[in-house]
């Protein structure tokens, strides 16, 4: 699974993020990691240098094989905290999603359950 962190004026870091932005991602998502290609990173400054409640911005966006990509934002105070809240709406947004088409697929299966004639 690939990573592409993309910043934002105001974020600084970029290496030391890029890495571990990989790594976190990577430990996060390791169960989805068949089914997911590349994750996009936006990390933004909503406020631009202004100090102000949420004003750190991260927006990911997973592409999945064979489907159209998901996307997730979420607000935080600091860095760190919109990363780790949209990395948790990622997840359950892939658990979900993932989910629902495991269910459909199932339903294309041929059942090892038969019809019993009834006496």
């Amino acid at each position: 699974m690939q990573v592409q962190v993309n910043t934002s004026n105001g974020i600084e870091n970029k290496e030391t993020l890029d890495r571990w932005a990989d790594e976190f991602l990577n430990e996060s998502l390791a169960r989805f990691k068949q089914e997911i290609t590349r994750i996009e990173v936006q990390l933004s400054d909503a406020n631009s240098g202004r100090k102000g409640a949420a004003d750190r911005r991260c927006m990911l966006e997973a592409r999945l094989h064979g489907h159209d990509p998901l996307a997730v934002n979420h607000h935080g105070e600091t860095q760190d905290e919109a990363f780790r809240g949209a990395t948790q709406k990622l997840v359950k947004l892939l658990e979900h999603t993932l989910g629902k088409l495991d269910r459909h697929q199932h339903r294309d299966r041929e059942t090892i359950r038969k019809d019993t004639p009834v006496i």
